[in-house]
């Protein structure tokens, strides 16, 4: 079983900072990509950023300059450092993984279950 546990959700001002965490855990043979999406009420889900092994970064326009994505391989985390969060980034965060379990299975996709992040003075 893998699980994804994410972290760091809270109420913050236009213009704070706040950082969320993702960790995975369980039986894991290699992440590949690892990343957020996010999903306002009554709009679909939508990619945040997302990272490769590599390091490679991938960002929504809406976020560049603002959010920076990063990872701790040896801890199997990701985190979403957010700067400058605008009321519009106002969603439930959600961590996603691309992983294998081991050598022999193909990458499958596992999810976190989300947290809240609201951005309002």
């Amino acid at each position: 079983q893998v699980q994804l546990v994410e972290s760091g959700g809270d109420l913050v001002q236009p213009g704070g900072s706040l950082r969320l965490s993702c960790a995975a855990s369980g039986r894991i043979f290699a992440i590949y990509v690892m990343g957020w999406y996010r999903q306002a009420p009554g709009k679909q889900r939508e990619l945040v950023a997302s990272i490769s092994s590599g390091g490679n970064t991938n960002y929504a326009d809406s976020v560049k300059g603002r959010f920076t994505i990063s990872r701790d391989k040896a801890k199997n985390t990701v985190y979403l450092q957010m700067n400058s969060p605008k009321p519009e980034d106002t969603a439930v965060y959600y961590c996603y993984a691309h992983l294998r379990t081991d050598d022999h299975t193909p990458v499958s996709e596992y999810w976190g279950k989300g947290t809240q992040v609201t951005v309002s003075s």
